[in-house]
Protein backbone atom coordinates (compact mmCIF):
# COMPACT_ATOMS: atom_id res chain seq x y z
CA UNK A 1 0.00 0.00 0.00
CA UNK A 2 1.39 3.35 -1.04
CA UNK A 3 0.65 6.69 0.55
CA UNK A 4 -1.17 9.27 -1.53
CA UNK A 5 0.20 12.78 -1.91
CA UNK A 6 -2.61 14.05 0.33
CA UNK A 7 -1.71 11.56 3.06
CA UNK A 8 1.96 12.57 2.91
CA UNK A 9 0.96 16.23 3.16
CA UNK A 10 -1.29 15.48 6.14
CA UNK A 11 1.49 13.59 7.92
CA UNK A 12 3.96 16.39 7.18
CA UNK A 13 1.63 18.92 8.78
CA UNK A 14 1.02 16.72 11.83
CA UNK A 15 4.78 16.34 12.22
CA UNK A 16 5.16 20.11 12.62
CA UNK A 17 3.18 20.27 15.87
CA UNK A 18 5.21 20.60 19.06
CA UNK A 19 4.17 17.66 21.21
CA UNK A 20 6.06 19.03 24.21
CA UNK A 21 3.64 21.96 24.43
CA UNK A 22 0.06 21.22 23.41
CA UNK A 23 -0.82 24.89 23.97
CA UNK A 24 1.37 25.75 20.99
CA UNK A 25 -0.56 25.55 17.76
CA UNK A 26 0.17 26.19 14.10
CA UNK A 27 -0.99 28.89 11.74
CA UNK A 28 -1.14 28.07 8.03
CA UNK A 29 -0.88 31.44 6.31
CA UNK A 30 -2.99 31.47 3.16
CA UNK A 31 -0.60 33.81 1.32
CA UNK A 32 2.62 32.07 2.37
CA UNK A 33 1.88 28.35 2.65
CA UNK A 34 1.87 26.01 -0.31
CA UNK A 35 -1.51 24.96 -1.71
CA UNK A 36 -0.76 21.41 -0.49
CA UNK A 37 -0.25 22.61 3.08
CA UNK A 38 -3.42 24.71 2.99
CA UNK A 39 -5.38 21.71 1.71
CA UNK A 40 -3.83 19.43 4.35
CA UNK A 41 -4.92 21.80 7.13
CA UNK A 42 -8.45 21.83 5.75
CA UNK A 43 -8.55 18.02 5.60
CA UNK A 44 -7.21 17.65 9.15
CA UNK A 45 -9.83 20.12 10.36
CA UNK A 46 -12.62 18.24 8.54
CA UNK A 47 -11.47 15.02 10.21
CA UNK A 48 -11.48 16.64 13.64
CA UNK A 49 -7.72 16.50 14.16
CA UNK A 50 -7.13 20.26 14.47
CA UNK A 51 -9.33 23.05 15.79
CA UNK A 52 -9.29 25.42 12.80
CA UNK A 53 -9.15 24.99 9.04
CA UNK A 54 -5.96 27.05 8.92
CA UNK A 55 -4.19 25.27 11.76
CA UNK A 56 -5.00 26.01 15.35
CA UNK A 57 -4.42 23.38 18.00
CA UNK A 58 -4.50 19.61 18.00
CA UNK A 59 -7.69 18.00 19.25
CA UNK A 60 -7.37 14.91 21.47
CA UNK A 61 -7.64 12.74 18.35
CA UNK A 62 -5.17 14.99 16.55
CA UNK A 63 -2.71 14.66 19.41
CA UNK A 64 -2.83 10.88 19.11
CA UNK A 65 -2.36 11.09 15.33
CA UNK A 66 0.55 13.54 15.65
CA UNK A 67 2.22 11.35 18.26
CA UNK A 68 1.98 8.32 15.98
CA UNK A 69 3.17 10.26 12.93
CA UNK A 70 6.15 11.65 14.80
CA UNK A 71 7.03 8.25 16.28
CA UNK A 72 6.98 6.70 12.82
CA UNK A 73 9.25 9.42 11.46
CA UNK A 74 11.64 8.91 14.38
CA UNK A 75 11.84 5.18 13.62
CA UNK A 76 12.34 5.73 9.91
CA UNK A 77 15.08 8.27 10.49
CA UNK A 78 17.02 6.12 12.98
Amino acid sequence: MSLTTDEVDDINLLAQFNLDNTLEGLKVHQHEASPNTIAAAARLYQRGLITMDDGGYLTSLGLKAAEQAQRLLTILRA
